[in-house]
């Protein structure tokens, strides 16, 4: 194991913004009732109009507050790692080398926009968050960055992450957060989904459903979403700076850059900063693997679609399996969104980012691979970028190459996921195409 460490001091100070950068633009959010681009000022019965700004700007580079920039010294630079014995077990002449984000507090790379979020809606007065969870691992990062700024936090998690997750649970709780499963009792829209089917798993769409009717129903309370909007990729492209000054200092330059994708956040925020490269000509792949049983990008559509179950959301043009879509429950729970972020829908509209579709028992096992290689248990979702990159580096094991993926999180939170895998109760599931046009053909009509 080689692992190449940033000075407290050499830390990124800006964000990077690849929205500018993206050929052929981004198409505007709608308003979900008059189906018109929407203004921020709707918007800002929920989010602050810092963050509002951050989602619509143009500008490549937005200064990081020095309040973020402090939170951030906890954990940041966090360390890039060339994985030797990964290598060697493989017998591959690939370089693969992964940026180490699960050394944060919560174990993940989410208190990268958790504690940005948490700052802009302090600084305008706001007293209390809402959010939903899908892994806990952003409702966790959300209790964390609330606490540092004197907020409270009420957390919405997807049920069947509630049950089978309760130690994330327990850190949310730790930090000061309210936490209840979703759909619950304490929302119209969660009373209606448990009226109409109580035996429901939940999803992220309707999680996301509750927290909004919360947030809106109080005036000291704003709502925060941990993937998928341009402000969340924003936050998380200190990920990808932080690995492109740290692979020259090693002397490298990736060929393959791999992220798990869920929304899309961990994955954009460490491809954006390399985007540039790849349009000035340099040779460079970009892949996004995503659960089988949930292919926004592999088996959906795209389109214009809400976020949420109950429509509340704007209308975001996206790879999407429809919002009524409810995913099996996987163990991956973070990347069982329906949808997947604007920016990273339009990088696969362009042919820049690679979308690929993997089964959960190769992701367990090449999670297996690399804990006993490296000393790391990965997060389930991890484990499908280390998957891609083991996918890549025996494509040809004679073939020198660079790989670069992202370690999004740590599993020791997740052991009774392994535990499931390692006693043969796991098995792989493809969701059912006909499932998924029934999901599709709900999409909002759009001119």
């Amino acid at each position: 194991m080689k692992k190449i460490v940033l000075r407290e001091d050499e830390m990124p100070t800006r964000w990077y913004n690849v929205v500018p950068d993206i050929p052929n633009g981004l198409l505007p959010p709608l308003d979900p009732e008059t189906l018109q681009p929407i203004g921020p000022e709707k918007l800002a019965t929920v989010f602050p109009m810092s963050l509002l700004e951050q989602e619509m700007s143009q500008e490549r580079f937005i200064d990081i507050p020095q309040e973020v920039l402090e939170v951030y010294k906890i954990w940041r630079p966090s360390p890039l790692v060339r994985a030797t014995k990964l290598e060697e077990a493989l017998g591959t002449k690939a370089k693969i080398f992964f940026k180490n984000e699960s050394v944060s507090p919560v174990g993940s790379h989410k208190p990268n926009s958790a504690v940005a979020q948490a700052y802009y809606n302090k600084r305008e007065g706001v007293k209390r968050l809402t959010t939903e969870t899908g892994a806990g691992q952003w409702g966790s990062a959300l209790s964390l960055a609330t606490s540092k700024f004197g907020m409270e936090c009420k957390v919405y998690m997807v049920r069947v992450s509630y049950d089978q997750k309760p130690y994330r649970k327990f850190i949310m709780q730790a930090y000061g957060g309210e936490v209840v499963a979703s759909p619950s009792m304490d929302t119209k829209t969660g009373r209606e989904i448990l009226t109409s089917d109580p035996d429901t798993p939940g999803s992220l769409g309707m999680a996301i459903s509750e927290a909004l009717e919360d947030a809106s129903s109080r005036s000291d309370t704003n709502y925060a979403l941990g993937s998928v909007l341009n402000h969340v990729v924003l936050h998380q492209s200190i990920v990808g700076l932080e690995a492109k000054r740290q692979m020259e200092i090693a002397g490298e330059f990736p060929d393959v850059v791999i992220g798990c994708c869920g929304g899309g956040s961990n994955f954009a925020g460490l491809v954006a900063p390399f985007v540039p490269d790849y349009l000035e000509g340099k040779k460079i792949e970009f892949h996004g693997y995503e659960p089988a049983s949930c292919p926004s990008m592999t088996g959906g559509k795209l389109a214009y679609d809400s976020g949420d179950v109950a429509m509340m959301t704007p209308l975001l043009y996206m790879y999407t399996l429809g919002h009524n879509f409810v995913p099996p429950g996987i163990h991956a729970g973070g990347l069982r969104y329906h949808g997947m972020a604007p920016i990273v829908s339009a990088l696969v509209r362009e042919g820049i980012v690679i979308p690929k579709a993997v089964h959960q028992l190769e992701c367990f096992e090449a999670g297996i691979l690399f804990a006993r290689t490296e000393g790391i248990i990965p997060a389930p979702e991890s484990n499908h970028a280390i998957r891609g990159a083991i996918i890549e580096a025996m494509k040809d094991p004679n073939e020198p190459k660079t790989i670069l993926f992202n370690l999004s999180g740590t599993g020791v939170i997740d052991m009774p996921s392994y535990d499931n895998y390692l006693t043969g109760k796991l098995s792989d599931y493809a969701y059912p195409q006909e499932q998924i046009e029934a999901a599709l053909a709900r999409l909002p009509k759009i001119g």
